[in-house]
């Protein structure tokens, strides 16, 4: 049995970008940590707020590529002065990744008792209408 994909569907020509973004949306919705809120601040702007105790601000890398905002944490080594008797506070490296919408880009970001704050924006798409004139070629 063949199986069918957006792009091999004959009424969905040129759908072949929508069919990539829920292929990597599937593979970064199973990543649990950090934990994370997004949330509409307005009709045009949005924040994810990841909870990352622990980091500071140098542990911490944002970037966007290919429309993919990708968060990433590394803490540095600890000596090895302290010894825990239990260790229940994650301390791991973690990547965690967002895709964005077109006309979606990064306002800012703000690390603030344990949370990070990362502010989107959507710009407004322009109007465009087009007139195509009947003729002969």
């Amino acid at each position: 049995m063949t199986k069918l994909t957006f792009g091999a569907h004959p009424y969905l020509l040129g759908f072949e970008q929508l069919e990539r973004l829920v292929e990597r949306t599937a593979k970064t919705a199973s990543e649990g940590y950090p934990p994370f809120n997004i949330e509409a601040t307005s009709e045009t702007t949005y924040r994810i707020t990841l909870a990352v105790a622990g980091f500071r601000e140098q542990d911490l890398q944002i970037t966007v590529e290919d429309r993919q905002l990708v968060v990433r944490g590394r803490q540095a080594e600890e000596s090895g002065e302290r010894v825990y008797l239990h260790r229940g506070i994650a301390a791991r490296a973690f990547q965690r990744s967002f895709v964005l919408a077109d006309g979606v880009e990064v306002g800012g970001a703000d690390l603030d008792h344990g949370l990070l704050h990362i502010d989107l924006r959507r710009q407004a798409p322009e109007t465009v209408v087009q007139t195509i004139r009947i003729g002969r070629t």
